[in-house]
């Protein structure tokens, strides 16, 4: 059996029936520990599963916009310091869901900045900000995530423009590969990149490679990357090759 396609059974055990010892893995798939094990390694670096003593499990998705927001906030908030300095008063900005774009929203208050986005906590901070011209994108509403995702969302993403973009993900691979956990968001961020003159995406440390099963785009598709430490030298090659400039948040 070709190594993908033991990597693909592997992971669909694991969603179907929760954690997997590596002798079940071995008995289902035919195949000897000392390769499951190297297989577990293989996917655990990609992002895709996390190793547990005697076995493995993997993401179950997107944790709560709250329980999200209380990690990491320092070095977000040097990212979206940062990423906020690159905006110039009148431009137009595309803020996506998650927590960078939220510290980010933090940094915008005063300016005279458009700003659209999916992100409800970002349309909560800003809206008594009567600088700010505010463009709340439709759709269906995740309430766990507070964001809005769905066909109507995309559909007016066609509708609009900005001159930045600034992404979230989940992970971003050795390759350049910005990943996402939830594929119902694949889409609109997708819409987001299409719509926008240049792409920025905010990325701290723990995002290499983090996780996410669901390819958003590719390194080609980004103009930054704003971070908060060193990137691996894989991914960074990676990306400096697509002609993506690597920037480090200050004070991070």
């Amino acid at each position: 059996m070709l190594a993908e396609r033991r990597h693909q059974l592997i992971l669909r055990a694991l969603r179907s029936g929760g954690p997997a010892a590596v002798t079940d893995l071995s008995e289902q798939l035919g195949v000897s520990p000392a390769t499951i094990r190297r297989d577990l390694v293989r996917l655990e670096e990609e992002g895709l599963l996390t190793r547990v003593h005697g076995g493995a499990v993997v993401d179950e998705g997107d944790q709560p916009f709250a329980e999200v927001a209380e990690v990491r906030v320092a070095e977000k908030d040097a990212i979206a310091a940062t990423a906020a300095s690159m905006v110039r008063d009148g431009q137009s900005v595309l803020l996506d869901i998650g927590t960078t774009a939220y510290r980010l929203a933090r940094q915008l208050h005063g300016r005279r900045l458009t700003v659209i986005t999916s992100n409800l906590v970002v349309y909560e901070e800003l809206a008594d900000d009567e600088g700010i011209e505010l463009v709340l994108l439709g759709g269906m509403v995740r309430r766990e995530y507070r964001s809005l995702v769905g066909f109507l969302t995309e559909d007016n993403l066609r509708q609009l423009h900005a001159d930045w973009l600034f992404l979230g993900t989940s992970g971003v691979r050795p390759g350049g590969q910005v990943m996402d956990t939830t594929v119902v968001e694949v889409p609109v961020k997708r819409a987001m990149i299409k719509a926008s003159d240049r792409v920025v995406l905010l990325a701290d440390s723990a995002k290499f490679p983090g996780t996410g099963m669901a390819r958003v785009c590719g390194p080609g598709e980004l103009d930054v990357l704003v971070t908060n430490g060193p990137v691996d030298q894989s991914t960074c090659s990676s990306l400096e090759e697509a002609g993506v400039e690597v920037v480090t948040a200050r004070g991070a």
